[in-house]
């Protein structure tokens, strides 16, 4: 594997693909809801403040603070990005998942002999 962390958690690869599909201007709340839609069940915030932290910190993802907003406390916005880093450890995801599914369908389908 490339990327300095070996393959990025279940969690951390979820939540990089939901600022994908945010897009621009994609920040903290925004990215929690596309995963609570996306796995179909609620995702606490803590859970994903912690993963966003670590993943910029692997390189994975950069942050950029908006414009302080009267309506926020005067808290800024918390804007996301997924770095080149963060693509190419996705892309080695997929495609070392991909080795690891080809051709289990008939296995995975039939009943497991325990």
């Amino acid at each position: 594997m490339g990327n300095r962390s070996g393959l990025l958690g279940t969690f951390e690869q979820v939540v990089l693909l939901a600022i994908l599909r945010v897009g621009k201007g994609a920040y903290p709340p925004l990215v929690r809801e596309a995963l609570e839609e996306g796995l179909g069940r609620s995702v606490s915030r803590g859970s994903v403040y912690v993963t966003l932290d670590r993943l910029e910190e692997k390189g994975f993802l950069e942050s950029t603070q908006g414009e302080r907003e009267p309506g926020r406390s005067g808290h800024p916005k918390r804007y996301l990005a997924v770095t080149e880093e963060g693509a190419v450890a996705l892309r080695e995801v997929r495609n070392t998942l991909r080795i690891f599914w080809e051709d289990l369908g008939p296995v995975l389908d039939a009943e497991v002999e325990t």
